[in-house]
């Protein structure tokens, strides 16, 4: 699946969102952090999506 995802380079790191997940939002201090965190803020988010 693939999900659109904007990134921010923002001082000391960097933050992403998901457009097609209202309210789905990580950071991470490194690209490779923020990735790994990305991966775990969709699937907590689609997740708590279909429990609802």
């Amino acid at each position: 699946m693939k999900i659109k995802v904007i990134i921010h380079e923002e001082e000391g790191g960097y933050r992403a969102e998901v457009p097609a997940i209202p309210g789905c939002a990580t950071q991470g201090d490194t690209s490779e952090e923020l990735l790994d965190n990305l991966y775990k803020a969709v699937e907590g988010c689609m997740t708590l999506d279909v429990e609802n």
